[in-house]
Protein backbone atom coordinates (compact mmCIF):
# COMPACT_ATOMS: atom_id res chain seq x y z
CA UNK A 1 0.00 0.00 0.00
CA UNK A 2 1.38 3.50 -1.01
CA UNK A 3 2.15 6.03 1.83
CA UNK A 4 1.51 8.75 -0.45
CA UNK A 5 -1.69 9.96 -2.21
CA UNK A 6 -1.64 11.25 -5.87
CA UNK A 7 -3.77 13.89 -6.88
CA UNK A 8 -3.60 15.57 -10.81
CA UNK A 9 -3.53 19.53 -9.97
CA UNK A 10 -3.96 20.57 -13.59
CA UNK A 11 -3.61 19.02 -16.87
CA UNK A 12 0.02 18.83 -16.64
CA UNK A 13 0.70 18.20 -13.14
CA UNK A 14 0.66 16.05 -10.41
CA UNK A 15 0.45 16.08 -6.81
CA UNK A 16 2.00 13.50 -4.30
CA UNK A 17 0.80 13.70 -0.82
CA UNK A 18 2.55 11.74 1.85
CA UNK A 19 1.40 14.29 5.02
CA UNK A 20 -0.49 16.96 6.18
CA UNK A 21 1.69 18.46 8.76
CA UNK A 22 5.30 20.72 8.79
CA UNK A 23 7.58 17.17 9.83
CA UNK A 24 11.31 16.73 9.37
CA UNK A 25 10.29 12.84 8.68
CA UNK A 26 7.76 13.52 6.56
CA UNK A 27 9.72 16.28 4.93
CA UNK A 28 12.57 14.11 4.53
CA UNK A 29 10.89 11.36 2.61
CA UNK A 30 9.74 14.10 -0.09
CA UNK A 31 13.41 15.17 -0.75
CA UNK A 32 14.42 11.15 -0.97
CA UNK A 33 11.67 11.26 -3.43
CA UNK A 34 12.81 13.97 -5.23
CA UNK A 35 16.28 13.05 -5.66
CA UNK A 36 15.32 9.19 -6.61
CA UNK A 37 12.88 11.17 -9.36
CA UNK A 38 15.49 13.47 -10.70
CA UNK A 39 17.83 10.39 -11.05
CA UNK A 40 15.93 8.89 -13.16
CA UNK A 41 15.55 11.56 -16.13
CA UNK A 42 12.19 10.83 -16.49
CA UNK A 43 11.36 11.90 -20.08
CA UNK A 44 8.85 14.93 -20.88
CA UNK A 45 8.92 16.03 -17.08
CA UNK A 46 10.32 19.57 -16.48
CA UNK A 47 9.90 20.21 -12.83
CA UNK A 48 9.92 18.24 -9.41
CA UNK A 49 9.45 20.53 -6.43
CA UNK A 50 9.47 19.70 -3.15
CA UNK A 51 6.99 21.45 -0.31
CA UNK A 52 6.61 20.31 3.37
CA UNK A 53 4.55 17.36 2.92
CA UNK A 54 4.27 17.33 -1.29
CA UNK A 55 5.87 16.87 -4.32
CA UNK A 56 4.65 18.75 -7.64
CA UNK A 57 5.72 16.87 -10.96
CA UNK A 58 5.20 19.05 -13.68
CA UNK A 59 5.29 17.16 -17.17
CA UNK A 60 4.05 17.60 -20.66
CA UNK A 61 0.39 15.69 -20.76
CA UNK A 62 0.51 15.31 -24.69
CA UNK A 63 4.58 12.92 -24.18
CA UNK A 64 2.67 11.31 -21.69
CA UNK A 65 -0.93 10.41 -23.39
CA UNK A 66 -2.02 7.10 -25.03
CA UNK A 67 1.70 5.20 -24.48
CA UNK A 68 -0.31 2.14 -23.70
CA UNK A 69 -4.23 2.75 -23.95
CA UNK A 70 -5.29 6.19 -25.83
CA UNK A 71 -7.96 6.25 -22.94
CA UNK A 72 -5.84 6.15 -19.93
CA UNK A 73 -5.13 9.94 -18.30
CA UNK A 74 -1.20 11.05 -18.57
CA UNK A 75 -1.14 11.47 -15.20
CA UNK A 76 -2.09 7.93 -14.66
CA UNK A 77 0.56 6.80 -16.92
CA UNK A 78 2.98 8.97 -14.97
CA UNK A 79 1.74 7.95 -11.89
CA UNK A 80 2.64 3.84 -13.01
CA UNK A 81 5.82 4.48 -14.27
CA UNK A 82 6.77 6.30 -11.17
CA UNK A 83 5.05 4.88 -8.41
CA UNK A 84 7.95 1.63 -8.66
CA UNK A 85 10.22 4.20 -8.10
CA UNK A 86 8.80 5.46 -4.69
CA UNK A 87 9.27 2.59 -2.72
CA UNK A 88 11.38 2.88 0.06
CA UNK A 89 13.48 5.94 -0.67
CA UNK A 90 16.83 6.33 1.46
CA UNK A 91 16.36 9.34 3.29
CA UNK A 92 19.70 9.24 5.26
CA UNK A 93 21.26 8.66 1.92
CA UNK A 94 19.56 12.33 1.22
CA UNK A 95 20.09 13.71 3.90
CA UNK A 96 24.33 12.57 3.83
CA UNK A 97 24.46 14.04 0.08
CA UNK A 98 22.79 17.10 0.85
CA UNK A 99 24.56 20.72 0.04
CA UNK A 100 25.84 22.11 3.12
CA UNK A 101 26.08 26.32 3.05
CA UNK A 102 26.91 28.81 5.50
CA UNK A 103 25.22 32.13 6.05
CA UNK A 104 26.76 34.38 7.74
CA UNK A 105 24.12 37.07 9.95
CA UNK A 106 24.72 40.01 12.26
CA UNK A 107 22.50 39.65 15.04
CA UNK A 108 20.53 42.04 16.66
CA UNK A 109 20.60 46.08 16.55
CA UNK A 110 19.35 47.58 13.59
CA UNK A 111 19.92 44.20 11.70
CA UNK A 112 17.63 42.82 14.07
CA UNK A 113 14.78 44.35 15.93
CA UNK A 114 13.35 41.70 17.12
CA UNK A 115 15.87 40.20 18.73
CA UNK A 116 15.60 41.22 22.45
CA UNK A 117 11.52 40.71 22.47
CA UNK A 118 12.03 37.18 20.90
CA UNK A 119 14.71 36.72 23.35
CA UNK A 120 12.61 37.64 26.38
CA UNK A 121 10.27 35.43 24.83
CA UNK A 122 12.28 32.66 25.35
CA UNK A 123 13.69 33.51 28.54
CA UNK A 124 17.07 33.68 27.47
CA UNK A 125 19.16 36.45 27.25
CA UNK A 126 20.23 37.71 23.52
CA UNK A 127 23.78 36.64 23.28
CA UNK A 128 22.06 33.03 24.69
CA UNK A 129 19.47 33.21 22.06
CA UNK A 130 21.76 34.26 18.89
CA UNK A 131 24.39 30.78 20.12
CA UNK A 132 21.28 28.74 19.99
CA UNK A 133 19.76 29.97 16.57
CA UNK A 134 23.74 29.45 14.95
CA UNK A 135 24.41 26.14 16.83
CA UNK A 136 21.38 24.36 14.73
CA UNK A 137 22.07 22.54 11.77
CA UNK A 138 18.57 23.28 9.67
CA UNK A 139 17.44 22.26 6.41
CA UNK A 140 15.82 23.78 4.35
CA UNK A 141 12.21 22.50 3.67
CA UNK A 142 11.06 24.23 0.19
CA UNK A 143 11.24 27.76 -0.67
CA UNK A 144 7.96 29.94 -1.17
CA UNK A 145 5.79 33.03 -0.45
CA UNK A 146 8.70 34.90 -2.64
CA UNK A 147 11.30 33.63 -5.66
CA UNK A 148 14.41 31.87 -3.12
CA UNK A 149 12.72 32.56 0.07
CA UNK A 150 14.00 29.47 2.45
CA UNK A 151 11.70 27.60 4.86
CA UNK A 152 14.29 26.03 7.31
CA UNK A 153 13.48 23.15 9.81
CA UNK A 154 15.60 22.39 12.70
CA UNK A 155 14.52 25.60 14.67
CA UNK A 156 15.27 24.69 18.67
CA UNK A 157 12.01 24.68 20.04
CA UNK A 158 13.29 27.21 22.89
CA UNK A 159 13.54 29.80 20.14
CA UNK A 160 9.81 29.46 18.90
CA UNK A 161 8.36 32.91 18.93
CA UNK A 162 4.96 34.05 17.69
CA UNK A 163 4.97 36.57 14.12
CA UNK A 164 4.27 39.76 15.03
CA UNK A 165 0.95 41.08 15.61
CA UNK A 166 1.10 43.61 12.80
CA UNK A 167 2.98 42.66 9.90
CA UNK A 168 5.92 45.09 8.81
CA UNK A 169 4.92 46.52 5.10
CA UNK A 170 9.14 46.57 4.49
CA UNK A 171 11.55 44.16 5.43
CA UNK A 172 14.69 44.37 4.25
CA UNK A 173 16.65 42.19 1.94
CA UNK A 174 18.95 39.63 3.89
CA UNK A 175 16.46 39.99 6.81
CA UNK A 176 16.76 35.92 9.18
CA UNK A 177 13.36 36.19 10.79
CA UNK A 178 11.71 33.10 12.76
CA UNK A 179 7.70 32.81 12.25
CA UNK A 180 6.77 30.19 15.00
CA UNK A 181 8.20 26.98 14.73
CA UNK A 182 10.50 28.08 11.53
CA UNK A 183 13.23 30.16 10.67
CA UNK A 184 13.55 31.99 6.84
CA UNK A 185 15.32 34.38 5.01
CA UNK A 186 13.98 37.26 3.21
CA UNK A 187 15.65 37.43 -0.12
CA UNK A 188 14.46 40.99 -1.21
CA UNK A 189 12.67 43.44 0.29
CA UNK A 190 9.04 42.12 1.18
CA UNK A 191 6.10 42.75 3.55
CA UNK A 192 6.45 40.37 6.60
CA UNK A 193 5.25 39.45 9.94
CA UNK A 194 8.11 37.15 11.17
CA UNK A 195 10.05 38.38 14.11
CA UNK A 196 13.22 39.58 12.11
CA UNK A 197 17.22 38.60 14.46
CA UNK A 198 19.21 39.58 12.30
CA UNK A 199 20.62 40.29 8.25
CA UNK A 200 22.80 38.23 5.89
CA UNK A 201 24.63 40.18 3.59
CA UNK A 202 24.36 37.03 1.07
CA UNK A 203 22.22 37.74 -1.94
CA UNK A 204 19.93 35.00 -1.85
CA UNK A 205 18.08 35.74 -4.68
CA UNK A 206 19.59 36.78 -8.24
CA UNK A 207 18.24 36.91 -11.71
CA UNK A 208 20.96 36.87 -13.47
CA UNK A 209 22.58 34.26 -11.40
CA UNK A 210 22.97 30.38 -12.35
CA UNK A 211 20.84 29.37 -11.04
CA UNK A 212 19.14 32.48 -9.47
CA UNK A 213 18.41 30.91 -5.80
CA UNK A 214 21.40 30.18 -3.63
CA UNK A 215 19.55 27.84 -1.62
CA UNK A 216 17.86 24.76 -3.36
CA UNK A 217 15.07 22.15 -1.42
CA UNK A 218 17.18 19.48 0.32
CA UNK A 219 20.38 21.89 1.26
CA UNK A 220 21.84 21.89 4.98
CA UNK A 221 22.00 26.15 6.31
CA UNK A 222 24.49 26.48 9.29
CA UNK A 223 24.24 30.05 10.41
CA UNK A 224 27.26 32.06 10.85
CA UNK A 225 27.27 35.18 13.45
CA UNK A 226 29.35 37.86 12.08
CA UNK A 227 29.51 41.71 13.17
CA UNK A 228 28.84 44.72 11.66
CA UNK A 229 32.38 45.71 10.24
CA UNK A 230 32.37 41.89 8.62
CA UNK A 231 28.73 42.33 7.27
CA UNK A 232 29.73 45.66 5.30
CA UNK A 233 33.20 43.43 3.97
CA UNK A 234 30.78 40.79 2.79
CA UNK A 235 28.43 43.62 1.70
CA UNK A 236 30.67 44.98 -0.88
CA UNK A 237 32.02 41.76 -2.84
Amino acid sequence: MSDFIAEPLSEDALLLRFGDSIDPAINARVHATATRLRAAALPDVCEIAPAYASLLIRFDPLAWMGLRDPDEAPHARLLDVIEPLLRNPDTAAASTMARIVEIPVCYGDEYGPDLDEAARHAQLDAREFIARHAAADYSVAMLGFAPGFPYLLGLDPVLHVPRRATPRTRVPAGSVAIGGAQTGIYPRELPGGWQIIGRTPSVLFDSDRAPPCLLAPGDRVRFRAIDEREFAALAQT
